[in-house]
């Protein structure tokens, strides 16, 4: 399949969503989802695999276990690529009723990750590279985020330029694309394509100087 946009349908189906997120209405209208959410979401990422690899479609469905809010559906339609042996470091696009938002960069970091980012931060030569980085991104309308400690953790130097940096525990990078006519053709994939490679140069660090876990997964 070749993407061709993102339907109205699909747009209007979420805003559907929002006002009721219910198995009644999910049901009546899957296939509105099927065809014009999921399957250009599938088409769009396809057509960037070459370049960034592999991407996963996530589920439409809530985890409700742990939240107070018991709404089954998510009311967006997320993609990831994590490009295999590269530990951190990934591309994310979503598509929803506000738009289109793309974002790059760690949404979580286990712990030995985060002690590995910490020195490289830390780290005169990596540590402005980031620095260098990141500036350069929330100068070109994108929003830095991730988890943070209220302070510096002990034993880095507070007057250091990359402090916030270093209260970090995953960083990344996003931006939202509000809803736009483009959005219904072919010309969001190139939307997608530039943000991407946008923010390829901070996976590029993360991969670099943090990588993948070495922690062993343990079954209960």
């Amino acid at each position: 399949m070749t993407f061709e946009g993102f339907p109205d349908e699909g747009l209007v189906f979420y805003e559907g969503l929002e006002a009721d997120n219910s198995k009644t209405y999910w049901t009546r209208h899957r296939a509105v989802y099927e065809a014009c959410v999921r399957a250009p979401m599938q088409a769009l990422v396809d057509e960037l695999e070459s370049e960034f690899g592999t991407a996963k479609l996530f589920r439409p469905y809530r985890d409700v276990r742990f939240s107070n809010d018991k709404t089954p559906y998510k009311t967006h339609q997320g993609a990831v690529v994590n490009p295999e042996g590269r530990g951190a470091g990934a591309w994310y696009v979503q598509v929803s009723a506000e738009g289109l938002r793309v974002g790059g960069g760690a949404w979580r970091l286990e712990t030995d990750q985060v002690d590995r980012y910490r020195r490289a931060v830390a780290d005169d030569v990596q540590g402005p590279r980031l620095r260098a980085e990141v500036d350069r991104l929330a100068g070109g309308n994108w929003e830095i985020d991730g988890d943070r400690l209220t302070r510096v953790p002990k034993g880095y130097d507070v007057d250091d330029g990359r402090a916030d940096l270093l209260r970090h525990r995953s960083l990344h990078a996003g931006r939202l694309f509000p809803f736009a006519d483009w959005l219904h053709r072919q010309e969001a994939l190139d939307h997608v394509r530039t943000a991407w490679r946008d923010v390829s140069a901070l996976n590029a660090w993360l991969a670099d100087n943090v990588g993948a876990t070495t922690k062993e997964n343990r079954r209960h």
